[in-house]
């Protein structure tokens, strides 16, 4: 009923058979999704620690959460700043989630101020929540693309 497998014996390679039976015939079939198809999976959201100060800007296509101290601009998908986290820089992200504190311009399609957020700057934005308690002097401006970075919106048009 049970044979011994030779994958736990020394010099015993992956490819030995475990069992007694024939070795069956090779088939043409071609894997069901080539490799290069697959789906990536998401990376994790990078983390900078409470006790970690960076000097000098960010940049990524996924998601960063601050709890530490950046002195330099951010860039990220979604970025969320911890209770304990200092921004001196800008801010530019899809989505921003503010619970600590950011001295400079934020600029986000969703911008979320919650009740411990201390935002010294202005915002630009889509859409934006700012919670009860929430802490901001500056500006609010609404943009149908404030991730742009040009300041073409706020020129006037001259004539010549």
């Amino acid at each position: 009923m049970f044979s011994k497998s030779k994958i736990n014996e020394p010099g015993a390679t992956p490819t030995e058979s475990t069992s007694t039976s024939a070795p069956t015939p090779k088939t043409d079939a071609k894997p069901a999704v080539p490799a290069a198809a697959a789906p990536k999976p998401k990376p994790a959201p990078s983390t900078l620690s409470s006790d970690l100060h960076v000097t000098g800007n960010m940049k990524t296509t996924g998601d960063i959460q601050v709890e530490g101290t950046v002195e330099g601009d951010i860039r990220a998908h979604l970025l969320t700043i911890g209770e304990s986290a200092t921004i001196k820089g800008e801010v530019i992200a899809d989505d921003v989630i503010v619970n600590g504190r950011i001295i400079g311009r934020v600029r986000g399609l969703k911008v979320r101020l919650t009740s411990s957020a201390r935002v010294e700057g202005d915002i630009i934005h889509k859409t934006i929540a700012i919670e009860s308690g929430a802490h901001f002097e500056g500006s609010v401006q609404r943009a149908d693309d404030p991730l742009s970075t040009g300041s073409s919106a706020k020129k006037p048009a001259t004539d010549k």
